[in-house]
């Protein structure tokens, strides 16, 4: 092969990791500022106003408390995504068609999102309605775009590729938030009311998404990596098919155990982080509201700075460094003293820092150990445990709440998951895994 076509196809690779990057830059603001800061508590709010004087909403007949729907529209929403998503993944690899199934669910979830601006009055239903698309068509999108990764970057380029993604998707949820900030906190001099603030900062995450989905959809490619696999089956009998596959690379599943269990403690300290610094520690809403600005930014350089730490030290060892990281940082945080909004920023820095990381060193370093051409398929499994199945975590930390009465302990109780994380994943062989997967094995993983 000639100089010249080693540097095209070089060129023609980072033009597509380029625009695969923008598809993180696109869809972040959705879960930054509509499921993190704005859609809880005005979906709730709402429900609220449609309650009758017990306090319970009716959908479909059903008594729900308010302060409930929320709750329950995301889990519902978990469901949907399970089920779709085994179909869509083996969908996509059985026609290598994956970018029209991409923009389908990326325009779906924008759609729903940008639909949130008519969310007024005591419309909850159709709160609820379009929180489980929007939440389901995410998952199905992420589950697409993060299987272009084992075919956008050839192994010793992944760990970088995918922190660069994070780090995107991170630094433009900064950016909205801000935006979307300013506009809450001085809406009067805007000339809205505060929900209507609320119903525009929502809406304008959907259209920010649509936007610039526009940019992967141009640039990523349709390529079949694998053999034409059978028929897709229905609902869970797909899912089953799936899981039946990935016993035949056990050690793939090995990984995946370990990536449930400190995932299900990273998605817990996020979910919990603001209860804990409300209820615990006394603080306002501001503060929590700039906490969570200070974790999106640090993440930006958490991501990038982890990404050059694997290049020496492989993935597998930077993610365990993470992991002693998280339950150092988890210990801190339960001796802050109430009433110290310094300290709680000192936390959420620590957050920022592994944050991203964490998550896109696990992405690259499951990508090595999928089998050609079952890319969408098993990426939906990941997803799945990235969003599906992380409910051990807040149970764990309201019943140690519910024994104990405190906060605190609920917050260090969550060091188990990192410490059956990292034992999990120090045991995992990766380089016989990758070699199992029928991957080649880089020089350093």
């Amino acid at each position: 092969m000639s100089t010249d076509t080693v540097r095209a196809e070089g060129l023609d690779r980072r033009r597509e990791q380029r625009g695969w990057y923008f598809y993180d830059w696109a869809c972040s603001v959705y879960s930054t500022s509509v499921l993190t800061v704005f859609l809880g508590p005005y979906l709730t709010s709402v429900a609220k106003d449609a309650a009758d004087a017990d306090g319970f909403v009716h959908p479909l007949g059903i008594p729900v408390r308010a302060g409930s729907f929320f709750a329950y529209s995301v889990s519902l929403s978990v469901i949907v995504a399970v089920l779709v998503m085994p179909l869509v993944g083996a969908a996509a690899d059985r026609s290598g068609r994956k970018k029209p199934l991409l923009g389908a669910a990326a325009y779906v979830g924008a759609a729903a999102t940008t639909a949130m601006f008519f969310l007024d009055g005591d419309r909850y239903l159709l709160g609820g309605l379009l929180l489980i698309v929007a939440n389901a068509a995410q998952s199905v999108a992420m589950m697409l775009y993060n299987s272009y990764l084992p075919q956008i970057a050839p192994p010793e380029e992944r760990d970088a590729v995918s922190s660069r993604g994070w780090a995107f998707g991170y630094a433009a949820g900064s950016l909205v938030l801000i935006a979307n900030l300013v506009l809450y906190l001085a809406h009067d001099t805007f000339g809205v009311s505060e929900t209507t603030a609320v119903r525009i900062c929502l809406a304008s995450a959907g259209l920010w998404w649509g936007a610039f989905t526009l940019i992967p959809l141009s640039r990523l490619r349709d390529r079949r990596s694998g053999p034409r696999t059978e028929p897709t089956a229905p609902g869970f009998r797909q899912l089953a098919a799936t899981v039946r596959h990935m016993r035949r690379h056990p050690l793939t599943l090995s990984f995946l155990l370990a990536y449930l269990v400190y995932n299900d403690g990273i998605q817990t300290v996020i979910s919990q982080a603001s209860v804990y610094g409300s209820e615990e520690l006394g603080l306002g809403q501001s503060t929590l509201i700039a906490a969570i600005l200070l974790v999106q930014v640090l993440a930006v350089a958490g991501a990038l700075g982890m990404g050059r730490l694997a290049r020496t030290y492989g993935a597998k060892r930077t993610i365990l460094g993470s992991l002693v990281a998280w339950t150092v940082t988890l210990a801190a945080g339960y001796f802050l003293p109430a009433g110290a909004p310094v300290w709680f920023f000192v936390l959420a820095a620590g957050i920022g820092l592994v944050l991203g990381g964490s998550q896109a060193l696990s992405r690259s370093l499951f990508s090595h150990l999928v089998p050609p051409g079952k890319e969408a398929e098993y990426f939906s499994a990941y997803e799945m445990s990235d969003r599906g199945m992380s409910w051990l975590g807040p149970l764990l930390f309201g019943i140690t709440y519910q024994l104990t009465g405190s906060y605190r302990d609920a917050i260090i109780s969550l060091v188990a998951f990192f410490v059956i994380g990292f034992v999990l994943l120090a045991r995992v062989p990766v380089r016989r895994a990758i070699g199992d997967a029928g991957n080649p094995v880089p020089e350093r993983i």
